[in-house]
């Protein structure tokens, strides 16, 4: 399990990258970043269970964590290094196939910094930064 600092350094990392690379590619590139920063979160419209406070409905826990899995931001990410065609504005789409993989890669690791992990099958949070089973006391 990667410790919830790690995670912050991730996402500071990424985030100081994609603020440079959408002020040297523009707009489009902005636009692209914020869109993909954003887009994990469309799981969660409508998904709260509205008889437990902050868990999902259990018919909606499968797509809240296939959005919050790094797997799909990184082909996104290694697609981006293959695809060299132009897009509007200049900038190349292989790029801003790659902004998109990275911004989400940014939500993914704030939200794991800031202790947010997975969703359990009832629909909570599985805490990051702790271990599942509490250790026994040693006094």
């Amino acid at each position: 399990m990667i410790p919830r600092i790690l995670w912050a350094v991730a996402a500071t990392a990424l985030l100081a990258f994609l603020i440079f690379e959408s002020a040297v590619y523009g707009w489009m590139a902005g636009g692209v970043i914020l869109v993909f920063a954003v887009m994990p979160d469309v799981a969660l419209i409508g998904a709260f269970d509205p008889q437990h406070q902050g868990r999902l409905l259990p018919g909606r826990v499968a797509f809240y964590n296939a959005l919050h899995r790094p797997w799909a931001p990184v082909a996104l990410v290694v697609l981006g290094a293959v695809v060299p065609a132009p897009l509007l504005g200049g900038v190349d789409g292989g790029k801003l196939i790659a902004f998109a993989g990275l911004a989400w890669l940014l939500h993914i690791a704030a939200d794991r910094a800031s202790g947010y992990g997975l969703r359990r099958s009832d629909g909570s949070i599985r805490p990051v930064g702790r271990s599942r089973t509490a250790a026994p006391c040693q006094a």
